[in-house]
Parts: C-alpha cells; structure tokens; sequence
C-alpha cells in the first residue's frame, strides 16, 4: 500500500457515512487551518448533473491555450487519487498530495469529517499556495451543501445540463435536485447554464433573481451547433467560425459552447485563434474515447474499442446518440460491455439501446461493494429483448465480443469500472 492509500484509508475512518451535505465541518476545518479559501486565485464553479467534468475540462484547455496558469478541482478519480488536484496545469505530485492531506488530519484531531470534505480542504490548501490565474472547481454532489460551496466571491458560476441523479442524497425530484445545484449561485457572480428541462430551469431562474443574477442562457443569449465539419458558437457579441472539440458526440458541442459561453461572459476575453487550439486540446478520459493499450490483444483489427464513463440516464442518451452518429459514418455491430453501481437506474440506462445493441456483456466492477453483480445487472437488458451474457471480467467479456466480427465495443457503466479499465489497459494518469 502506499503512503497516500495508507492515509485516504485513514480519513475514510473519520465519518461513518460516506456522504453526509453540509457545510458545517468543512468550514471548521478550513477555520482551523486559517481559510485558505480566501486565497485562492479566481474561481469558476462548476455545477450541475451531466457534463461537469468534460466542461471543466474544455475550459482548461480554453484557458491554457491563452497561456494561462489553471488549477483544477474535480471528481471521481480513475486511476490514481492524485488526479483530482491540478495544480498550474500539472497533476500534484504525490509528495504534495501526502503532506497537505496529512496536515489536514492532523488539524482536523480525529473531529468527524467525511472523505469528501477532508480531501476538499486540503486541495484548497494546495491551490492557496501555488500561484495560478484562475481555479476551475468541480462540485462533487449537488451543490448548496457540497464541500467546495464555500467560496463566497466566485469569478463565475456555471451550471450544466440538470437530470435525476443522486436522489438518495439531493431529493427524488428533477426540482429539488436543481435547487442543490442552484445553491451555488453567489450575488456579483455572473452565472452561465446550459439548455435545461423547464422544471430545472424555472428553479434556476428563481435562486438567480434572489441573488441579484441575471442568467446567460444556452439557447437564448448564446448557442454552438456544428455545421459542415466545424462548430459554430454565437453570442450577442458575434459568431465564431471554429473547428470540433476532440471529443465525441453531439453533447460535446453543447459543453464546448458552455464553455466558451463562460469565459467570454466572465471577462476572460479569448481571440478565435486561442479558442480554436484550445478546442483541438481538450484532455477527459472515459467520455467516450478510443482505448488502445493492454486490453486490445483480446480483439483483431476489425473492432473498436471505446470507454464512456457516463452512469444515468442522461449520459446514456447523449451515449446512444454519439453511437448513432457513428453508426451513420460507418455501420458496425454495437456490443456493450457494462458494469454499474446498484444506486443507478439501470432500466433506464439500458433503454436508449434498445434497438441498437447486437448484444451486452455485463460483467462485475473490481473493488467496488456497492456495485451491482453482473448477474442482477443482465436482468435489465435481458427485459428489454437484447441478447446478454454474464462475464467474470472486462478482459472475459471482451474474449466473447472478439466473435462479432467488425464490432464497435463499448465498455460503459460506470466511471468506477472505467478507472478499473485503465488500469488493466495500463493507462496512465495524464
């Protein structure tokens, strides 16, 4: 084990929930530690259900094509734990990591704290002590009561696409999980979102006005679209003649515009030609993207291989509709390789595929005690006429899927499973 396991092992100890929202310990422990908060360079917070990450990381790659310095918040992990802290465009080194982590403990004296907040802070510690131009903070859960909302003069906030997700935890409603993710709009803080259900949007609207905040709204003040290869951003400030995001689907074109929407309306004021390099850089793994590596002796030339870490519904969509544009370009039979957390609503996850599936494979996540068996898995797309067989593993599942020739697989689920991907495709954090 090594010595950050070693310590995340010992913080998991402190809270006997995993998850528990509210503010209360986090701001104690930062209080303990002189409020690094307030120390941070400038801060763009990242809400919403689907499509946080993949914003963030277009932002990133927006920001640093204009040769800024940019720290970055975000979660899960896949690989390695130190993935979630950026600091000034590099990966803390473990070094860092360890020192902040336990200093965080040690400040903390054994007080309940749950890992979440423990490790918020002391990625805030981090930040407050490496000079950067601006903090990209991803939400971890919902938002009002999330560890990260304690930053109380953001630059900006930006919501993306609100769904049902964590109802467990933010309300079974699509109302009461946008008023989690609307908490952390901030008076002074111009706020940025993308297309949303009306039911999400009207919660939205209503936090914004009584914080003094007028939206600028996917749809209404700015919109991208590709057209003819390229992708299309428009805004009241004129319209943008740009290239595609690397990443894939349709989806992508939506957060590309939320982030360009958000910079622009921020004040990070960007030339074509920045945006332009920034699109051709964007760097997130498991949404959607190519795998080559270890895992790909099981498979011929004729096949794809393709990871996509998206675990609802919503991501399931957007999945199936980046599949479908693929299917257009070049017909291949869709095998699904799947694993999911039993706190997923699987039915409808499968659902989109319905018509589209030649087959699944469902297959267990390693490590993971919260997720479902592949045996209970297969009952979903088995209910909806598509063929499924139970594998032991990825690498067992994908010996099967080598029998479909010319397939285009699929491995999907779950972001745990894809971190047990890369892993056994021996890909590294970059």
């Amino acid at each position: 084990m090594s010595r950050t396991d070693a310590i995340l092992k010992r913080l998991l100890t402190l809270h006997p929930k995993l998850i528990d929202l509210e503010l209360g310990r986090t701001l104690r422990l930062l209080d303990a530690l002189g409020r690094p908060q307030d120390r941070l360079p400038p801060v763009i917070h990242v809400a919403g259900t689907n499509g946080k990450g993949s914003t963030v990381a277009t932002l990133r790659a927006l920001l640093e094509a204009q040769g800024k310095r940019v720290h970055v918040y975000s979660s899960p992990h896949l690989v390695a734990f130190r993935e979630r802290v950026r600091l000034a465009g590099k990966l803390v080194s473990s070094r860092a990591l360890n020192a902040a982590l336990e200093e965080c403990e040690q400040a903390n004296a054994g007080q309940p704290i749950t890992f979440f907040e423990i490790t918020t802070v002391a990625a805030f510690l981090l930040f407050s002590r490496v000079e950067a131009d601006v903090l990209l903070l991803e939400v971890g859960l919902g938002g009002r009561f999330d560890s990260t909302n304690v930053i109380d003069k953001p630059l900006g906030t930006v919501i993306t696409p609100i769904s049902v997700d964590h109802t467990q935890f933010l309300g079974e409603t699509l109302t009461d999980i946008a008023g989690a993710k609307a908490g952390i709009i901030k008076p002074g803080a111009p706020l940025v979102v993308a297309r949303q259900p009306d039911k999400a949007m009207a919660v939205i609207a209503a936090e914004a006005a009584a914080n003094g905040v007028v939206p600028f709204v996917a749809g209404t003040d700015f919109d991208g679209f590709a057209q003819r290869g390229k992708l299309v951003y428009q805004d009241e400030d004129g319209l943008l003649d740009l290239p595609l995001p690397v990443l894939v689907g349709s989806h992508q074109i939506d957060n590309a515009a939320l982030a360009i929407a958000a910079l622009r309306h921020f004040g990070l004021a960007q030339d074509e030609a920045a945006i332009a390099a920034g699109l051709r850089n964007v760097v997130w793994p498991a949404r959607l993207t190519p795998l080559r590596g270890a895992l790909t002796s099981y498979l011929d030339e004729t096949h794809e291989l393709w990871l996509d870490g998206g675990h609802n519904a919503a991501g399931a969509n957007a999945l199936a509709a980046a599949l479908a544009d693929m299917e257009r370009h070049r017909p291949a039979p869709l095998v699904l390789v799947c694993g999911m957390m039993a706190s997923k609503d699987a039915a409808n996850f499968f659902a989109p595929f319905a018509q589209t599936a030649a087959h699944v494979f469902t297959v267990p996540i390693p490590g993971e005690s919260g997720a479902l068996p592949a045996r209970a898995l297969a009952g979903f797309p088995k209910a909806l006429g598509i063929p499924t067989t139970i594998s032991r593993s990825v690498p067992a599942a994908l010996q099967r899927a080598a029998h479909f020739p010319g397939a285009r697989i699929v491995i999907c689920g779950s972001l745990y499973l894809a971190g047990a991907v890369l892993r056994q495709n021996r890909t590294p954090p970059e």
